[in-house]
This record gives structure tokens, C-alpha cells and sequence, in this order.
């Protein structure tokens, strides 16, 4: 069951990406930039992985950890933007992957939507996503 939309803020979070191509649609973009991005680290596990959408690019993101090495890292590096945004749980998203642009639709339609930052996913499981638009706010 999906719970209702919250308010959090987030830190900004320092992360290796890798970029999609933005001839291609957001959702095409995706699975291709994982599958990358997942092929160049020696494993997946505590790992937490984030996708952002900035606009017509898609970056398949994992946050850094204490213990990489950045002048080694084979991605480039850049940082999530912190801040509030607006979130929602997608349950079983596997199965649910086309409801992922409608509900961003919805939830950046918001009158306190912040455009200048992107939206983010942040996958907390293979069962559980949460969808994170940027609102203006304290």
C-alpha cells in the first residue's frame, strides 16, 4: 500500500553518475544508465542508488561512501541538490514502472514546485521506491 505524499529535506548528496542519452525518452534512458553504472562497481550491497531527471537527461546515480577512492572513481562525480522536496512511495515499482511519469506529473504540478532542481528517485529496494519532487520551502 502507498502512503501519502510527505515533506522531507535532504542533504545534498555527493554521487557517481552515469548520464543517458537525452535523444532518447526519460524511461528508455534509465535501464541502459543502471546496467552502466552498476557493471563498474565490485558490489551492489549498501550501496544507495538514486536516479535524477534533469530535464530531458537522466542520471542513474550511487551515493559515495566514505571509503571510495575519488580520484579512482571510472564515473564522473557530482552532487544530488539538497533541499525539500515532496515525496512519494511507489510499492512493487518493478511492476509499477509506467506509473513513475504520471506521478511525477502530479507531483510537480504543485504550486511550491521548485523547476530549478531536479526530480529525483531514490530506489530503497528492488520492492520500494521513493519519488522525490523539488518544492520551495524551509
Amino acid at each position: 500500500m502507498n502512503m501519502p505524499d510527505t515533506i522531507v529535506t535532504l542533504p545534498d548528496i555527493p554521487v557517481m553518475f552515469v548520464a543517458g542519452d537525452p535523444a532518447r525518452p526519460i524511461a528508455a534512458q534509465a535501464p541502459d544508465a543502471f546496467r552502466r553504472l552498476e557493471a563498474a562497481l565490485p558490489s551492489l550491497k549498501g550501496r544507495r542508488f538514486y536516479g535524477a531527471v534533469l530535464g530531458r537527461e537522466y542520471r542513474a546515480c550511487v551515493a559515495l561512501q566514505p571509503t571510495d577512492d575519488r580520484s579512482a572513481l571510472p564515473h564522473p562525480i557530482w552532487s544530488l541538490p539538497g533541499g525539500c522536496y515532496v515525496r512519494r512511495r511507489l510499492a512493487d515499482w518493478e511492476r509499477h514502472v509506467a506509473d513513475i511519469a504520471p506521478a511525477f506529473a502530479t507531483l510537480c504540478a504543485r504550486p511550491d514546485s521548485d523547476p530549478s532542481r531536479p526530480c529525483l528517485e531514490h530506489y530503497r529496494s528492488r520492492r520500494e521506491l521513493f519519488l522525490l519532487a523539488p518544492i520551495r520551502g524551509g
